[in-house]
């Protein structure tokens, strides 16, 4: 991390823009997998089944692609500006994973204590199970932690060698791609998170190198006229899942765990992007919005971490009122209402929260880290999320796994926080 891009640093309304409305179509996606309905005095939860106008829909607004974009797009900034500070990958480790050791900390705080405490009251099998459930949300900060650690590498090879260093990745998903589809074993699917995700986010170092933005009109249109026209193909010809995620109605779909056609649709995604920006879309900000728009990125990550738990709690604040007035229950109860408390709850919880997080994050000494600690602890960071994301987070005598995987965890965060208090190092 020794040379200094020619790139300039410029902020990138579009993209910031991108991120939070990729973010925001997460929380209403998830808020929507569920009806809440009242049925003789009791409360029924049921799967959404949307029917198939709603799978062709979803091709539009399936928004995991350009968040990883979007990804790519921050971290060569971040990549650029280490570089051009001359610290090294050790430092560069420590500033990003304070920044996230601050809202792990609460957020598995709470989870392992939620998860923990029906076990020790006698519920251990109905706990670790619905933790497992529950810990499915992380398999996204598994991937993300994972192309935080191995951002400047990637950008690096995208420096090197052009459009060349995404062959060897699409290559690979095309094979998982033709694997499932010729043994029928769906498991091998979920080798293309460690594929499609990271080539998304190889997207966004392209777009930042000038892809996409840079291109002529013809061509971006020429590009997403390719992939409607391939995603078509897919679907009709070749067998793939109709919708880009799933419902109750269709349990396999594209998105998880990803398959090429994912791929496709981030191209997409990424050439309507450059479209836009080539229109001068949000190329500048009234005033006004910037600072928010601004805070609302730093808090995207919380968003998410918590969407889940607002979810739950707003499902539950319309269901008690359902039952003290049943005559109002198929108003409370409507998805549109739903929704709106989901999001009202949110903007004005999530602000709170930060504060909270804010407070957890390590300070990093002025000194670069020592020698090795960091990656370390990265990478022990890391391997605690993946845990936790496999084996939930009850802490029980009988659920080892699940307190193995804590435990693992906050090791990780510890080590995080030790490696920015480490003394001088400039050779990692």
């Amino acid at each position: 991390m020794s040379q200094p891009s020619p790139t300039p640093t410029v902020r990138n309304h579009l993209i910031d823009l991108a991120r939070i409305a990729s973010v925001v179509i997460v929380v209403v996606f998830h808020t929507l997998l569920w009806v809440i309905s009242l049925r003789d005095s009791r409360i029924s939860v049921d799967p959404w089944a949307p029917g198939p106008g709603w799978w062709f829909a979803s091709w539009f607004f399936a928004s995991i692609p350009v968040f990883f974009l979007a990804a790519g797009f921050a971290n060569t900034v971040i990549v650029d500006g280490s570089r051009a500070r001359g610290i090294t990958w050790s430092r560069y480790l420590v500033e990003r994973g304070t920044r996230l050791a601050g809202p792990l900390t609460l957020f598995m705080a709470v989870f392992a204590l939620v998860s923990s405490l029906p076990a020790w009251f006698g519920a251990l099998d109905p706990a670790v199970s619905l933790s497992r459930q529950f810990a499915q949300l992380l398999w996204f900060l598994v991937v993300y932690l994972g192309l935080l650690l191995t951002a400047p590498v990637l950008v690096a090879a995208f420096d090197r060698f052009g459009g060349w260093s995404l062959l060897p990745l699409v290559a690979l998903a095309v094979g998982v791609d033709v694997i499932v589809r010729h043994t029928g074993q769906f498991e091998w699917q979920w080798l293309n998170l460690a594929v499609i995700w990271p080539l998304a986010h190889h997207w966004g170092v392209a777009y930042h190198r000038g892809w996409f933005r840079g291109w002529p009109v013809w061509g971006s249109l020429l590009v997403l006229v390719g992939c409607a026209a391939l995603l078509v193909a897919m679907v009709f010809g070749l067998g793939y899942p109709p919708a880009a995620v799933a419902w109750a109605d269709i349990l396999v779909a594209n998105l998880q765990p990803p398959t090429v056609a994912v791929l496709v649709l981030g191209l997409a995604q990424a050439s309507a992007l450059g479209l836009a920006e080539r229109f001068g879309l949000a190329r500048s900000l009234p005033t006004r919005l910037v600072g928010p728009v601004h805070v609302a990125n730093a808090l995207l990550f919380t968003v998410y971490l918590w969407h889940i738990p607002v979810i739950v709690l707003a499902g539950s604040l319309l269901a008690g009122g359902s039952l003290l007035w049943p005559a109002a229950a198929g108003l409370l109860l409507s998805q549109p209402v739903f929704l709106v408390l989901v999001l009202t709850v949110t903007v004005g919880l999530v602000p709170q929260i930060g504060r909270l997080e804010w407070r957890l994050i390590p300070q990093v000494a002025a000194e670069a880290p020592g020698r090795g600690l960091a990656p370390v602890a990265f990478v022990v960071l890391w391997a605690g999320v993946a845990a936790v994301w496999k084996c939930g987070a009850v802490v029980h005598p009988g659920a080892l796994a699940s307190t193995v995987s804590v435990v693992l965890l906050f090791v990780g965060i510890t080590l995080v926080a030790g490696a920015a208090r480490s003394p001088l190092d400039t050779t990692v």
